[in-house]
């Protein structure tokens, strides 16, 4: 399996299209937000990882999605993933984030072993 995109979010829907075929409504994207309140504070952006299974892999694996501010681990998850041979799919990852500093962390995600896809997010001070 492959991570196709991985990407912060407001909100994903999905909705049939001819073919049949599937479309992925992604909005807010995002990289960076502007705090709501002065530090310390908990932020939980919402990350979406789509993923493509080949027509010859089991479809069966898991996503690991750990976050990091600087070298520092800050947060992890992981979680099973199922996806159809020869198919699409999607996972959400949430994680609650503790802010001292304004700054920038990363979510790098990967499925089992394989390699990573870096996806920066940056908190800003809020907007005035």
């Amino acid at each position: 399996m492959d991570i196709v995109a991985a990407l912060f979010i407001d909100e994903i829907q999905l909705r049939e299209a001819p073919g049949p075929s599937t479309r992925i409504d992604l909005t807010g994207v995002q990289f960076s937000a502007a705090a709501p309140t002065e530090l310390p504070l908990v932020w939980a952006p919402h990350l979406v990882v789509i993923v493509r299974c080949a027509p010859d892999e089991p479809g069966m694996g898991a996503l690991e999605v750990a976050y990091f501010r600087g070298d520092e681990r800050i947060a992890r998850n992981v979680q099973p993933l199922q996806v159809e041979p020869g198919k699409f799919n999607y996972r959400l990852v949430r994680a609650e984030l503790e802010f001292a500093d304004y700054g920038t962390v990363e979510a790098r995600a990967r499925i089992d072993a394989g390699p990573i896809t870096v996806v920066p997010y940056t908190l800003l001070p809020p907007a005035s």
